[in-house]
């Protein structure tokens, strides 16, 4: 029979690389409670499901991304089990979150994110430094040991800035001052929330090198501070130089991106996260860069935001409710998570006045990824129990849907969300 047979799911006759691939993504893709999923019914899922609850919450008058975690919940694992969390919707979910703040960087002028400086540092610290202290004495005082302790605290500290950022956007509230002030301070958030870590999880392995962490933090911060002086400075001259010379169609856009991915990637080597890379190269091209690389950028971000939502709400686990003691433990934590944000970030703001340090601190609670490492770092280590792991998944979920309600509040208290300027 010419040709000879085909894999079992099409491809080139007698190409075994493409049956591989095809037999890897319906792995990958598979949801471990429910039916098989190819990737393109995968992602068909995921997103028409977060889009069609964003809608309905839209109409609602609620803001749309509560109904897009909210799919992920309904879809996941806890109620439906279409889809589970895997390797694909999690790169899915990475890039939406990368082409999420680099569009917010585009949206920036640097200048005014350099003025609000000394409270984005001062917000940044607290909003480490309250939520960690918060958190290691909750558990503290429950009866966990003290490496378990430190390690619930490392995962309040950082702030899970996309949401707030998907938020702000889609309001128009980007170029407010609580808004500048809440991006600047992300960055700051993750460079010290980054340290905590590094010395906990050294602390649990029974290492300690101070000098390279030291080290790696002062080398992280002088990457973000030259990137932040010079970046705008160079783009604006080069560029217009690259885009004469480009011949390939959105050539502009193109080079953006090259831009993008390597700066992210060069973020990532100097110890800071690829999305404060990307946001940082959003700031730097921004005023150099065409409304046309903007709008494509738009589109973009429309596609793959959507998966990093919904992600969260595919690591929910119902589970944890089972046992009472977890329970109480788990809103015990989410409420000291929230309010410690609300306050150390606040107290870092006030003297832009109470309402502008309220929607900072308010801003500031979603948590992510980052706390998701933590668990899993410290669950790798033996040095938290299933049962606290459990509870800082539950804690990142629910603290990030009471976020776009309550900053939707705070932000209405002044009149229209659309009203530009300065609050202060």
């Amino acid at each position: 029979m010419a040709g000879g047979d085909r894999g079992c799911h099409g491809g080139i006759p007698g190409d075994p690389a493409l049956t591989v691939m095809n037999e890897l993504l319906l792995a990958i893709t598979t949801a471990p409670h429910g039916p098989k999923l190819s990737l393109a019914v995968s992602m068909f899922v995921v997103f028409g499901s977060a889009k069609l609850l964003a809608e309905v919450f839209e109409r609602l008058g609620q803001p749309g991304i509560v109904g897009e975690i909210l799919a992920g919940i309904l879809i996941g694992p806890s109620l439906l089990g279409w889809v589970a969390p895997n390797e694909i919707l999690s790169f899915l979910a990475e890039l939406g979150v990368v082409f999420l703040l680099f569009r917010v960087g585009l949206e920036i002028n640097p200048a005014d994110l350099m003025r609000v400086g000394r409270a984005a540092l001062a917000v940044g610290t607290l909003g480490v430094a309250v939520p960690m202290l918060l958190g290691w004495a909750t558990l503290r005082l429950w009866g966990a040991s003290q490496i378990e302790s430190l390690f619930l605290g490392a995962a309040l500290t950082a702030t899970s800035v996309g949401i707030t950022a998907q938020l702000l956007a889609s309001r128009g509230l980007l170029n407010r001052t609580a808004g500048k002030i809440i991006l600047a301070a992300a960055v700051v958030d993750d460079i010290l929330a980054l340290l905590v870590l590094g010395v906990i999880s050294s602390l649990a392995g029974g290492t300690l090198n101070m000098v390279e962490l030291v080290l790696s933090t002062v080398f992280a911060l002088g990457f973000v501070v030259l990137v932040l002086i010079w970046g705008s400075r160079a783009a604006r001259r080069v560029l217009p130089k690259l885009r004469d010379n480009v011949r390939i169609g959105e050539g502009q856009f193109a080079i953006a991106m090259i831009l993008l991915f390597g700066l992210a990637a060069l973020s990532e080597r100097a110890g800071v996260a690829p999305i404060i890379g990307a946001f940082l190269a959003g700031l730097a091209m921004g005023p150099a860069l065409p409304r046309r690389v903007h709008d494509l950028t738009q589109g973009v971000t429309e596609l793959f935001v959507p998966f990093f939502l919904a992600g969260i709400g595919l690591r929910f686990d119902w589970q944890v409710f089972v046992h009472p003691s977890v329970l109480l433990l788990s809103v015990i934590v989410l409420v000291v998570a929230v309010i410690a944000k609300i306050v150390g970030c606040g107290l870092g703001a006030i003297n832009y006045g109470f309402p502008v340090a309220l929607r900072v601190g308010l801003g500031m609670i979603p948590r992510g990824e980052f706390c998701m490492v933590v668990a899993q770092i410290g669950l790798g280590l033996k040095a938290i129990s299933e049962e606290t792991y459990d509870v800082v998944v539950f804690m990142a979920v629910a603290a990030t849907l009471l976020t776009p309600p309550l900053v939707n509040l705070a932000f209405r208290t002044t009149g229209s969300a659309q009203a530009p300027a300065v609050e202060s």
